[in-house]
């Protein structure tokens, strides 16, 4: 009955959210600065941590490790075995997510408040007091190799680790952080403990909460929550140095269409010039149907399903990317194309009408993406990763609208770099040789 008592929580809590949003600043009296929507409208709070670091921290010669780590803080805490964890969360009707990517560690939960103190309880066991069972790690350990051993053969993760060894060389993100077959099966409990004390620190971690609680109430519950954790994690990564040469790589892979990721230099999102960057973007490959790309690669010429670009703002590196996926022997006519409209917008920009259909879909989609609390807490947590103010939910459209057709067709003609434009291609495409060792 409980867990019903959830879900029904939960999808009130995804109704459209609130006009206005108020974010307030906190600071615990541990020294825990937080975010804060308080809304007592449901009985149910959304909290999202983050810590910064992720799977670049991993030592040389045990990559994989803080993914095993985080994949095993839901396997036992405390007194509690994987069963016993399972069992209290379900009894609480409380939800938590762990994950990780390259840059950070990224913790959800969802609560009653009913249920506030126990589940904060039971989320600070798995965070502070997890377990590293021997056969919890054992069973982890096999699902990972399992992923692994299956991207062996799955072109799209396959020319993923292409694109990033080329781009990206030594450097964490050049690999899977996901680890090896290897690295995987040498890690021990030892290197996972070691892996849970760097990851997860107070010198590194990002606040916010959504939802029925009060400034006071989240400051007390913060400093119980995280009060256990180290306070200073393992060193950062330092900046990565993109290789993006241009030209095209193939790795040979017998499948029936080949698989393309591409890029060039990006842009921070701290530059004056990024949300012209943005605009720019959509109308080129990030607009869906209506993008340059969609257009001439998918609709008049059937090259194939779908085509896109994206702004990928990492910790340590920026980079304009892409993907398409056409049959072997049209790739090259693809790749073609891609490399055509990217000059063409370079040296002729957009045009007015462009550029006020994408101003008017952007400012219009936006407030959708604040359809409750849990989605609410999300964009808050990683607006103070991005270093925002509070005021940005506010502001952002005003940003998007200040752009002129002077400003996107002069960091068109800055940043988009045709020659700089590298190609990765996993397949056998016909016309088409590596130009790049």
């Amino acid at each position: 009955m409980i867990r019903f008592v959830l879900s029904f929580i939960l999808l009130l809590a995804a109704l459209p959210a609130r006009a206005e949003i108020e974010v307030r600043e906190i600071t615990t009296p541990g020294g825990l600065d937080a975010w804060l929507v308080e809304d007592h409208s449901i009985p149910f709070v959304a909290l999202e941590l983050r810590f910064r670091g992720g799977g670049s921290l991993d030592p040389e010669g045990k990559r994989g490790v803080t993914n095993l780590m985080v994949g095993l803080l839901e396997e036992g805490a405390a007194e509690m075995d994987a069963q016993g964890f399972a069992r209290a969360s379900e009894s609480l009707a409380a939800d938590f997510n762990y994950s990780v990517n390259d840059d950070r560690v990224s913790v959800s939960a969802r609560f009653l408040t009913e249920n506030r103190d126990q589940a904060i309880d039971l989320l600070r066991a798995s965070l502070v007091e997890p377990r590293f069972d021997p056969d919890a790690i054992e069973r982890v350990r096999a699902q990972i190799l399992s992923i692994i051993n299956s991207a062996q053969t799955d072109p799209r993760d396959i020319v993923a680790k292409a694109f990033d060894g080329l781009v990206f060389g030594d450097h964490p993100y050049g690999s899977s952080l996901d680890g090896t077959a290897e690295t995987v099966t040498a890690l021990t409990r030892d290197d996972i403990v070691a892996a849970h004390q760097g990851a997860l620190a107070r010198d590194r971690i990002y606040i916010s909460a959504v939802g029925d609680i009060t400034e006071a109430e989240l400051a007390a519950l913060l400093d119980r929550l995280l009060g256990g954790l180290p306070e200073t994690g393992a060193p950062l990564p330092g900046a990565a140095d993109p290789n993006l040469p241009g030209g095209v790589k193939v790795t040979d892979f017998a499948t029936p269409q080949s698989i393309v990721a591409f890029a060039q230099p990006g842009i921070d999102r701290d530059h004056p010039d990024f949300f012209a960057a943005y605009i720019l973007n959509h109308i080129l490959g990030g607009g869906g149907f209506e993008s340059r790309l969609m257009t001439e690669v998918r609709e008049k010429r059937g090259l194939t399903y779908g085509v896109y670009s994206y702004l990928a703002d990492k910790d340590a590196a920026q980079l304009w990317m892409g993907s398409v996926a056409s049959a072997n022997d049209r790739v090259a006519e693809a790749i073609s194309v891609i490399r055509a409209e990217w000059a063409r917008m370079h040296t002729d920009g957009v045009t007015p009408e462009e550029l006020e259909n994408a101003k008017t879909y952007l400012t219009g989609a936006y407030p959708l993406q604040f359809e409750g609390n849990g989605p609410i807490a999300d964009i808050a947590v990683g607006m103070q990763m991005e270093g925002l103010p509070t005021d940005y939910i506010t502001t952002r459209n005003d940003k998007v609208n200040a752009v002129t057709l002077e400003d996107i067709n002069r960091v068109a003609r800055d940043l988009l770099d045709p020659e700089a434009l590298t190609f990765v291609v996993v397949g056998q495409p016909e016309g088409l040789d590596s130009t790049l060792n």
